[in-house]
């Protein structure tokens, strides 16, 4: 990365990017956004602190660690070689097997199962993101023109995201004989029986929505194009290393998708609220960047534990505050203005909090009294023995 003195050599970056530089360091190279962390930041498009830092490229999981509260989930090692070793074998021979697992679980009409020979690999070599995904674009102009089976391996995708390039890679994308683009996603967790983890599942079908966004706009310049709304999930079948494979509709994922990043806050709006001086480098001392972290909103929920490098750091701020956020988003929702448990709390026992009117009010009101009645009657109710004292002898017949 080239860094810019400041001997009064004029910049010839980009306002915007200059800033973006300035926020991360100027020797911080940026951290390029990927598919799962833009289906993290759908998930939540309120938190303008995931928003800012992911635009930046800012590499969370260091500042995470740089404020003493890393974060405590990713890959191990051992993962992803078996993802790796998977994927190969999904793709070779010429990636015949892998178009033999798409015409067996098609979604649209009829297309014939192409013999050897006839499946095209496209050449994606170029320099940079920015050259690789051009020349992933003429690719699929190409195949989409041949009119044959072709297969684009790690092709490389552009989306903008809150006024910035976002450059994504999904594991491949097949052009069928149709004009019809499928993604492709190639994981290591097993398929039993026709079915997996529905937890995965979900997030791989959203990690796919963020890759046909990026498809469909090249797919609006190629004639003859579309982008298919089922993708292809392939996995080890059972407990084997054979794959197999299944069609995951993700036209809900997708819409979701696509109407949170477009309610996103633009970058450069985000960055002209920030104080001068602001910068998330990690090797600054840890006060001045919790200084830089909290001068932005976060919007912190307990699913940023799985999907946010920051969520520990967050959780301990909501928690110290006493925010509802850390209760949850129902929770959340449900409580209205009710921003703090302090205020909950507040409300449920005074009328002088909330008028009568406020059915949120009412409800807490009625919930604690619930729970007042329930703890009262426990309390009359006799309990078990104390442990070591005899239980009463049963009457007998025998007895005076």
């Amino acid at each position: 990365m080239s860094v810019y003195p400041p001997d009064g050599t004029p910049d010839p970056r980009p306002p915007l990017r200059r800033r973006l530089a300035e926020l991360r360091g100027p020797q911080v190279p940026p951290r390029p956004l990927d598919a799962r962390a833009l289906a993290a930041l759908a998930a939540n498009p309120g938190c303008r602190r995931r928003a800012l830092l992911d635009g930046a490229g800012v590499d969370k999981n260091r500042l995470a660690e740089a404020l003493g509260s890393p974060a405590a989930f990713g890959q191990s090692q051992f993962a992803i070689v078996r993802g790796n070793s998977f994927e190969a074998r999904v793709k070779a021979d010429g990636g015949r097997e892998l178009i033999r697992l798409l015409a067996e679980h098609r979604s649209g009409p009829a297309l014939p199962t192409p013999v050897p020979g006839e499946v095209l690999l496209p050449d994606l070599t170029a320099v940079g993101p920015e050259g690789r995904a051009a020349r992933t674009a003429l690719a699929l102009r190409e195949a989409t023109e041949a009119g044959a089976w072709a297969l684009l391996d790690h092709p490389m995708l552009a989306l903008e995201v809150a006024g910035t390039p976002a450059f994504l890679e999904p594991d491949a994308v097949v052009v069928r004989p149709d004009g019809r683009w499928t993604v492709v996603e190639i994981k290591s967790f097993p398929m039993v029986d026709g079915s997996a983890d529905p937890a995965k599942v979900g997030a791989a079908a959203r990690q796919s929505a963020v890759y046909v966004l990026a498809l469909e706009r090249i797919a609006g310049l190629v004639e003859g194009a579309s982008v298919d709304h089922s993708v292809l999930l392939v996995c080890p079948k059972d407990f084997s290393n054979l794959p197999t494979a299944a069609s995951v509709d993700i036209r809900r994922q997708r819409s979701v998708t696509r109407r949170q990043l477009e309610r996103l806050t633009r970058v450069e709006e985000l960055a002209e609220g920030l104080a001068e001086g602001t910068c998330f480098d990690p090797e600054r001392p840890r006060e001045e960047l919790t200084a830089a972290v909290e001068s932005v909103d976060a919007a912190y929920a307990p699913e940023c534990l799985a999907a946010c490098e920051l969520a520990f750091h967050c959780r301990e701020r909501a928690r110290a505050e006493g925010s509802v956020t850390a209760l949850g988003r129902s929770v959340r929702g449900e409580l209205g203005a009710l921003t703090t448990v302090a205020e909950a709390l507040e409300a449920a026992g005074s009328h002088a909090a909330a008028g009568p009117e406020d059915p949120t009010a009412e409800a807490l009101r009625r919930a604690a009294r619930l729970r007042a009645e329930a703890l009262a009657e426990a309390a009359a109710r006799p309990g078990p023995p104390a442990a070591g004292t005899p239980a009463a002898a049963p009457d007998s017949p025998e007895d005076p």
